[in-house]
């Protein structure tokens, strides 16, 4: 099913095909952290995505708490865009010989994905909102308090001494 296929034809459809991608997004990010953690060098950086891959874990429960409070099935459905994300930062840390600019890199390649995840979050509030599911709304508020968070911990770690190292 595409975005703006046949099968999405009112809110709560687009409500759910949108819980379904980010729903795959965060399990695709799962299997993608420990490969980041063993790749970062920083000890302040491989300690905030091993955080990082504790909350992912809270995330996709709360997700799977959000599919049943809605009466739907928990499926993910296919989501080029996270894959596309997790595929470049995988790429450029495989072309990346020094190990502080690596660190940099794996720090921009989080904060992507954190971007991609706050925007779906974001908008999932907005419409479970609209659609008078609060329950639901409160649950992924959480994840994206979270999500936030993170960005804000990587941003500080980057200022705070990676990116002047890798320069």
């Amino acid at each position: 099913m595409g975005l703006f296929s046949k099968d999405i034809e009112t809110m709560n459809d687009l409500f759910v095909h949108t819980l379904k991608d980010i729903y795959y997004a965060e399990n695709q990010i799962l299997k993608a952290l420990p490969d980041m953690i063993e790749k970062a060098t920083d000890t302040g950086l491989k300690q905030g995505f091993k955080s990082h891959l504790e909350e992912t874990r809270n995330h996709v429960s709360r997700l799977e708490q959000v599919f049943k409070l809605h009466g739907v099935e928990v499926e993910g459905v296919d989501c080029p865009a996270i894959d596309g994300i997790l595929e470049e930062a995988d790429e450029i840390a495989g072309e990346v010989a020094d190990k502080q600019v690596l660190d940099a890199a794996l720090i921009a390649a989080a904060q992507a994905v954190e971007h991609y995840e706050m925007t779906r979050y974001g908008t999932l509030i907005a419409w479970a909102k609209q659609l008078g599911r609060n329950d639901c709304a409160s649950l992924l508020e959480q994840n994206l308090k979270e999500e936030k968070a993170a960005d804000t911990k990587l941003t500080t770690l980057a200022e705070r001494g990676i990116n002047a190292k890798a320069a």
